[in-house]
């Protein structure tokens, strides 16, 4: 099996080298599948694309790769749909879930499921965040669960593995570009019949994050109400 981990950056110059050098020595303990990387630059401003360029030098399981707009969703699109590996996946570049979990991510794919995702929200997860960010995320989960009664916990932990077969399904139906995009593409994918598998995972919140919370938050209920409004039937 071979499975390509997928890094969103934007302006990660400084973080980038660290993260990289710490997820290519856990892959190289893990036998049991074969693993690639590929850094996805979204138009950065600072040195960040020239930091990738070096790594893809120094590294041969790492490619990199220029955006040139913004957007996670974006990036994760323009490099899974061009994959050929056997599972897609993605983590934060801060790698804020503890990497010990992501090979029960690529079990659950390889004992038949379809989709993989990391939850914050199980009970044998351990997450460290704060009071504002933990109230947040529950308040969406929960909105989500109100509008679509979707049966996964946890939209938005950004540690998660997809078929790639199934991802080439989804992606031309995800219209969002941006933070919405995770949770587009797993509504989509449980609406229709693909299989979700969820892992407890530990994580640790990283306070230099370029997210903003609320602005985030806002795009993310914009992104649901267009969904519940046009529905989503379309075959795929």
């Amino acid at each position: 099996m071979r499975v390509e981990i997928t890094i969103p950056v934007f302006n990660e110059e400084h973080d980038l080298p660290g993260s990289i050098e710490k997820l290519t020595a856990f892959l190289a303990g893990v036998k049991w599948f074969e693993s690639s990387i590929v850094i996805a630059d979204n138009a950065s401003t600072d040195r960040t694309w020239a930091v990738a360029q070096e790594l893809e030098r120094a590294h041969p399981n790492v490619r990199a790769v220029h955006l040139d707009a913004k957007g996670r969703g974006r990036a994760l699109h323009a490099v899974w749909s061009r994959s050929d590996a056997d599972v897609v996946s993605y983590m934060d570049v801060d790698l804020s879930t503890n990497l010990k979990y992501f090979p029960l991510l690529i079990h659950g794919i390889s004992i038949g499921y379809d989709v993989a995702i990391g939850s914050r929200l199980l009970q044998a997860s351990q997450v460290r965040r704060s009071p504002k960010r933990e109230v947040i995320s529950r308040v969406y989960n929960l909105l989500v669960k109100a509008m679509f009664w979707q049966r996964f916990s946890d939209a938005q932990c950004g540690f998660k593995a997809l078929r790639r077969e199934v991802a080439c399904k989804l992606l031309p139906h995800v219209q969002d570009t941006n933070w919405f995009f995770d949770t587009e593409l797993l509504l989509l994918a449980e609406k229709h019949g693909f299989k979700i598998f969820e892992v407890p995972v530990q994580w640790i919140e990283d306070l230099d994050s370029r997210v903003k919370i609320v602005s985030t938050a806002l795009e993310d209920i914009r992104g649901l109400l267009r969904m519940r409004c046009a529905g989503f039937h379309q075959k795929l």
